[in-house]
């Protein structure tokens, strides 16, 4: 499938920095168990710990290249890229399916904005100049009619050239 995305534009930003329009969703970059981009939290709870410990091994792992999503404003696509008991945690294809599920989900779920990190960069050693290349196959091979601003949240020392691959999408590129 030939990816459309001919209003989209990808604006390149530090993180730390103000969103540069209103966002419809965050992506995160997350494990299977979904316990990397989770916000530190005390929750006062009455059941007793053994309780807790037996939900939490109960729990099922969510599946590697999967996108999880939660019902917050804005949504959260929870990005599955790494799996904590493999060595290393993350792989490429992982983030690579990842990548297109989350357009993807933005699609169905009629997004027009959101703010991607550079999956496996954050919690792994993905170069970013990869991530670039697949974040392209990802816009080319998926269908986006409705998706319009992408923050692609970056780190300040990642040097500007390596976003030149997505001006071959004739992908509007602001930094």
């Amino acid at each position: 499938m030939n990816g459309a995305h001919s209003r989209l534009r990808v604006i390149v930003a530090a993180p730390g920095s103000d969103p540069p329009f209103p966002l419809d969703a965050v992506v995160v970059e997350e494990d299977t168990y979904l316990v990397l981009g989770a916000e530190p939290v005390a929750k006062e709870t009455h059941e007793p710990p053994e309780r807790t410990l037996e939900e939490a091994e109960a729990r099922e792992p969510q599946i590697p290249g999967t996108v999880v999503v939660k019902e917050e404003t804005p949504l959260r696509f929870l990005a599955v890229v790494h799996d904590l008991d493999e060595e290393p945690s993350w792989r490429e294809e992982w983030v690579a399916r990842a990548l297109v599920a989350a357009l993807q989900e933005a699609e169905a779920r009629r997004i027009r904005s959101l703010s991607l990190p550079m999956l496996g960069t954050l919690h792994g050693s993905l170069e970013t100049q990869r991530f670039v290349e697949l974040l392209q196959e990802a816009l080319a091979s998926t269908w986006l009619g409705r998706l319009e601003n992408v923050w692609l949240v970056a780190p300040t020392d990642v040097p500007r050239h390596i976003f030149e691959r997505l001006r071959e999408l004739d992908v509007d590129l602001e930094s």
